[in-house]
């Protein structure tokens, strides 16, 4: 399924997961110190439709690796993103935790899960750095990046339905091994 920003709740709503998408239009990246910076008041000058867990690597103006970063170290501040800034998608690796999937059903936003290790991959997604923000105070990787992109795959991980794909193959992995466990 293709995608393109700016999301609105009714599509992320729509979304299910296990779903396949292509991902088009502008992004922005937040780690840990913007999300930190994000929860104490502080605004940003573009839009938080999307949010990429992401510290890319750019030179001269282009993206040269883009890779997700683990997600759940955003949990403390994730939930309280979503409802302040409206954010409809979060793309990230591994999943995040109990708060932050109630904030998804709340509010209407999805998890989409990028495959770690595929850093290059998803720089070439990248079409445009469109700007940086924070980049001298929080450096390369924790700084705001907005950009644009194009048909950027992805997973949807976890639904505004409560649906949660890292739980369900643990689950299922769990029950698993307790059967090969008694036999």
């Amino acid at each position: 399924m293709r995608l393109r920003t700016p999301l609105t709740e009714e599509t992320a709503r729509r979304l299910r997961v296990g779903d396949r998408v292509e991902l088009s239009g502008n992004i922005v990246t937040a780690r840990d110190m913007a999300h930190k910076h994000l929860i104490e008041g502080n605004d940003i000058p573009f839009d938080l439709n999307v949010i990429y867990h992401c510290g890319p690597i750019v030179k001269d103006g282009k993206a040269v690796s883009a890779g997700p970063t683990t997600s759940i170290r955003e949990e403390p501040y994730e939930a309280d993103v979503i409802r302040m800034f409206g954010v409809r998608a979060v793309i990230g690796k591994g999943g995040m935790g109990e708060k932050t999937r109630k904030a998804l059903a709340e509010y209407g936003c999805v998890y989409l899960s990028a495959v770690g290790g595929t850093g290059v991959l998803m720089a070439e997604r990248i079409i445009k750095v469109r700007d940086v923000y924070k980049l001298s105070e929080f450096g390369m990787p924790e700084a705001f990046w907005a950009l644009e992109v194009e048909d950027m795959p992805l997973i949807v991980a976890m639904d505004t339905k409560g649906g949660d794909l890292y739980r369900d193959v643990l689950h299922e992995s769990t029950k698993r091994l307790k059967e090969m466990l008694t036999h």
